[in-house]
This record gives C-alpha cells, structure tokens and sequence, in this order.
C-alpha cells in the first residue's frame, strides 16, 4: 500500500461496475492525499452478470449501465482525472505517464 511502501506506484483495475460500489473512496484518496492510479474499463454493462446471464436466461436485462464520466466524478472528488478513448490509443502512453507524475506530486504533498 502506498502508506506501508511510499515509494510503491499503486494501480487498482475497476470495471464500470465494481466502480460503482467504490467510487466514493476516491474522496477518501484525496483527503488523506494517497496517490492511487485508478484504470476503469467502461463497457457500460455488467459484463460478468451479463455473460452467464444471457446463456441461461436468454437476456442482459438489468445489466447495460451508462457510460459514465468517472474521470469527472475522479475530479469532483478532488482528484485528477483522464479519460482514454479507443480512438486516442495513440496517446495512451503519453496519458499514463501523465497519471504517474499526477500520481507522484500527491505522494511529495
């Protein structure tokens, strides 16, 4: 963890979905100023629910979500937030190093 490890880049991997129940600990991040790399995979539905569901149900209902802005809400919550588009593929590289020394500043604050 980044308190236990300070000089440790710390990365958490969310689905839209997963997000959703956690997406307040971003206020919790900036608050006590841990520097956290936060990668959300927004596919607007609850993939995992959605592909045992379908087979044997023959329908996603209840399972498409919206695409939502979470680099905003990272934002709203005092963070900073980026948002990577399949057509911006180019830049991923560019906008993850962004995020690290993003993530680097809070961890000297």
């Amino acid at each position: 963890s980044c308190q236990v490890r300070p000089e440790s880049e710390v990365w958490i991997i969310y689905g839209d979905g997963s997000l959703g129940y956690t997406i307040a600990e971003f206020d919790t991040f900036t608050r006590h100023k841990t520097p956290v790399i936060a990668l959300v995979g927004n596919d607007a539905c609850w993939s995992q629910i959605s592909r045992e569901q379908v087979p044997m149900l023959g329908s996603n209902v209840a399972c498409a979500l919206s695409f939502s802005d979470y680099h905003v809400v990272a934002e709203g919550f005092g963070g900073k937030g980026f948002l990577l588009k399949r057509e911006d593929e180019d830049k991923m590289d560019a906008i993850i190093k962004e995020a690290q020394e993003e993530s680097r500043k809070i961890g000297r604050a």
